[in-house]
């Protein structure tokens, strides 16, 4: 009996305490990662970079909410909010409160699908399926029927009572110490709501740093953000691959971006021109899935300093 059940009974255990692991440990272990990117013109102070992306707040999150109001101790020149803050309806006042102490720093913000509608319980291999298809999102597939509206409106007024900037389909800037910093903004891509049409331009001659903002990291975005110049992109979405094989790494990345690239700082080229590109890791999960593996839920504190002389 021991030579005939052993080996599938131990592999059952295994998978349970690895699920535990990754919802009861992992989803909860919330990181700050640091990273200096080499941005900004010359004479220009560094700035610190708040990123927060991906909280998909769901109600009683209170290990989640203390940890967010707690990032407000770094004291960062600004907060990027790159999207998905929602995975509740009834979420929006937890987000907001969460928040609370980083909104009393100049701040911008984009959404991402979750803030727009509810998720919805799906198989987890449809993402494994849909890559190999060359389907992601709305981008190719099906418009999404029968969802959850959220009350993003309601997300939208507290960020904008609180100064933060609107950057859907938008531009901004924002006035520091020492200097101004240029901000555009699209849309969730995932969704088809990026219109970079309405912000095309690259950056203005006015401002002293500019970069670009957008939820999911498609292709067609960056591209846009690269060509016209944008030395930084920042955006969320990926999760980090959320359930990762160790030593190896994310198998998808929701978006059509390469998962070498599906969290942390790397570049992008596109029409001969290269930016650095940010993807956070977030520090959520749907609401249906909450589990992490090899990948714990983050915010990231990026330094932004003065480019390199050419030749080192």
């Amino acid at each position: 009996m021991r030579a005939r059940y052993g080996v599938p009974l131990g592999i059952a255990a295994a998978g349970a305490a690895g699920l535990l692991y990754a919802a009861g440990f992992e989803a909860r272990s919330f990181r700050l990662r640091r990273v200096t990117v080499p941005v900004l013109p010359a004479g220009m102070r560094p700035l610190r970079v708040l990123q927060v992306s991906d909280i998909h707040m769901v109600g009683g999150q209170r290990k989640k909410q203390r940890w967010l109001r707690s990032l407000a101790g770094l004291r960062p020149d600004f907060v990027i909010n790159t999207g998905d803050n929602l995975s509740d309806p009834e979420g929006v006042p937890e987000v907001l409160d969460a928040l609370g102490p980083l909104m009393e720093f100049p701040g911008a913000y984009v959404f991402g699908s979750n803030d727009y509608y509810g998720p919805k319980l799906r198989n987890p291999a449809r993402y494994l399926f849909e890559k190999a298809q060359g389907r992601h999102g709305l981008n190719g597939n099906s418009p999404a029927e029968g969802v959850v509206h959220n009350p993003w409106e309601d997300l939208r007024d507290g960020f904008d009572a609180a100064g933060w900037l609107n950057l859907t389909n938008a531009r901004g800037e924002l006035k520091l110490e020492g200097g101004s910093v240029e901000l555009t903004g699209l849309d969730d891509p995932h969704i088809k709501r990026d219109r970079y049409a309405q912000v095309a331009g690259g950056p203005s001659e006015s401002a002293d740093f500019s970069m670009g903002v957008v939820h999911a990291p498609y292709l067609r975005t960056l591209d846009a953000f690269t060509a016209d110049a944008y030395p930084l992109v920042l955006a969320g979405h990926t999760h980090g691959g959320q359930l990762c094989v160790p030593f190896y790494g994310a198998l998808v990345t929701n978006c059509d971006l390469d998962t070498d690239r599906v969290k942390g700082l790397s570049t992008h080229t596109a029409e001969g021109r290269t930016s650095y590109l940010h993807v956070s890791a977030g520090c959520g999960t749907n609401r249906y899935t909450p589990v992490r593996f090899a990948c714990p839920p983050e915010a990231t504190l990026l330094t932004l300093v003065g480019r390199e002389a050419p030749g080192r």
